[in-house]
């Protein structure tokens, strides 16, 4: 590397500056204040683990994303993580170890070998709830719920909530029994809502059957009336597809009522996380931003995967897509500027408003006269004994 680009950073890593650091920051707090105040106690986990935790129950996807190492102490593989829900799966099943229902939250930088998409970096900031414990529909409900006020109290209070249900696409693919390479195909192809493929792959399914069934549910998507749509492409499915298809209709009632301003979807197409997702999945999506948000779901197995088999759900929210979407109010008083002085009474005054206030003080190798941040709205003069704090004009 020459001395003319040492300084540049690898693509899709950046620094966060002033002003937007300290916007990020307050919002990452925010987030964390409003799960703390639903119950949901903080966890740092950390930023490298043995790939064996990070990638159990997750599937293939989640170790493509992860940059791998090997530990100078043990010759073992080690993995920076890409995702913090596994993390927060194995603190439940092994170091806290709780009984009944255990709520957690956490945020913090993740790490992609590549962007997801063309708009993000590899270095997005994560924070997530999950809820340990529970199988109930309550459970999924609160977790979506609690998201909805996360995307409120960040200035985000239009958002479209897509729906969706993997156990659907797994039972259907079930009574396909296709071949493992078929099966593939089918997979890649659904979640890409690409029809063309699929009709290609399950041209030669008889009407009524499975593969007829999965070539029609590409088909469907929208909004509440396409629940009734499904169930008459899916009429003859197994007992655990309209046990899913009435489970989306109790949630989203449920949801339709608490938040009506929410715009509700359904896609049954949509398969992100499906290796380790075992129910009802969901995605945020808001105005100007063409990739999801926030997205969650029920993934009762990975528990298991870690020894102890806990029902789970819970979402995960990108916090710098957050803030640069979100028309949040940014709260400031604006700051103090404070000239330099060997005025033993000067310091004491400063400490004292640094208790509420912001204050910055000039160096005294300051070429300038006054004060030159843009923060300061005041300033600190001295009028006769007293130092008074006065409006800069």
């Amino acid at each position: 590397m020459t001395d003319s680009n040492r300084w540049l950073l690898p693509d899709g890593v950046e620094d966060i500056l002033p002003p937007l650091a300290g916007q990020i920051e307050a919002l990452r707090r925010d987030v964390m204040d409003t799960c703390q105040r639903w119950g949901y106690q903080l966890v740092i986990p950390p930023l490298i683990e043995y790939l064996d935790s990070l990638f159990t129950g997750t599937g293939h996807d989640l170790a493509l994303q992860t940059f791998k190492l090997t530990d100078q102490l043990t010759g073992r593989m080690m993995g920076v993580r890409a995702d913090m829900t596994p993390q927060a799966a194995r603190i439940d099943a092994h170091t806290l170890r709780r009984d009944g229902v255990t709520r957690l939250c956490y945020a913090g930088h993740v790490l992609h070998t590549r962007p997801e998409h063309m708009l993000t970096g590899r270095t997005p900031i994560q924070a997530g709830c999950e809820l340990f414990g529970s199988k109930s529909e309550a459970a999924d409900c609160e977790i979506i719920s609690l998201l909805l006020d996360v995307l409120q109290m960040g200035g985000l209070p239009l958002v479209h909530l897509d729906l969706g249900h993997v156990g659907i696409y797994q039972a259907l693919i079930k009574e396909a029994d296709v071949d493992p390479h078929t099966e593939t195909a089918i997979f890649d192809a659904m979640r890409r809502k690409s029809v063309p493929e699929l009709d290609t792959l399950l041209g030669d399914c008889t009407d009524h059957s499975a593969g007829a069934r999965l070539r029609a549910l590409a088909r469907i998507s929208g909004g509440r009336e396409t629940l009734a749509q499904a169930r008459s492409a899916l009429k003859g499915s197994s007992t655990e597809v309209m046990e899913a298809l009435d489970q989306l209709e109790r949630i989203a009632a449920m949801l339709a009522e608490s938040y009506p301003e929410v715009v509700l979807g359904f896609d049954f197409c949509e398969l992100r996380g499906y290796n380790y997702h075992t129910g009802m999945v969901f995605a945020v999506y808001a105005p100007g931003h063409g990739e999801a948000l926030a997205k969650g779901g029920r993934y009762d197995a990975i528990g298991q995967d870690f020894g102890r088999a806990r029902p789970a759900t819970g979402f995960s929210v990108d916090i710098r897509a957050l803030a640069a979407l979100g028309q949040r109010r940014q709260f400031t008083g604006g700051a103090i500027w404070a000239p330099f002085s060997e005025d033993s009474g000067l310091a004491g005054v400063i400490a004292g408003l640094r208790l509420t206030e912001t204050v910055i003080q000039a160096m005294p190798d300051d070429p300038s006269n006054g004060p030159q941040n843009p923060e300061c709205n005041r300033q600190l003069v001295k009028q006769g004994d007293q130092w008074v704090v006065e409006p800069i004009r």
